[in-house]
């Protein structure tokens, strides 16, 4: 029996984060899950074929001060995560993660899901930026792409770019 989606999207974000071997990254569980949907509604996002979801996209909204520190490196991913304070205004937007399956590639469904999640985001805050911490080179073109549709400004911290195959 093949693998669902949903496993198949796990193995994907562990193939490409390697969350469990790097402290500094977020490691998302239904707690983390739980307390982005408390930061904002449209923090994570999936598309579903009918079959489990095919796709996920993992933003969240935070402040200038804390995306300056995650961006010079004096914070990290983990950190940025447990500092953003709930209830207040957010000007800024990190790209946490988007994962699609390969068979699902190109078709624009993560680009879809991420500019309908910053668009509900910006309808109750007022976002000046957006930023990343891109592992591929396909997430880094994406994350460009996204913002210039966006018509935001994009700002990277070094990447831990490296080959997805």
């Amino acid at each position: 029996m093949s693998s669902s989606y949903f496993e198949r999207l796990i193995q994907l974000a562990d193939t490409v984060f390697s969350t469990r071997n790097d402290p500094d990254q977020l490691d998302v569980d239904q707690d983390v899950l739980a307390h982005l949907e408390n930061i904002h509604p449209n923090c994570v996002s999936e598309w579903d074929e009918g079959n489990g979801p095919v796709s996920w996209v993992l933003m969240f909204p935070t402040t200038h001060a804390l995306m300056q520190l995650f961006l010079k490196e004096e914070i990290s991913e983990k950190e940025l995560y447990n500092h953003t304070p709930l209830n207040t205004q957010y000007d800024c937007i990190y790209l946490c993660s988007a994962l699609v399956l390969e068979e699902f590639r190109r078709k624009g469904i993560a680009s879809q899901l991420s500019i309908q999640a910053i668009t509900e985001i910006k309808k109750t805050h007022p976002i000046q930026h957006l930023f990343v911490w891109a592992f591929t080179p396909e997430g880094d073109v994406a994350s460009e792409k996204l913002a210039s549709s966006m018509h935001l400004p994009l700002l990277k911290r070094k990447s831990k770019m490296h080959s997805c195959g």
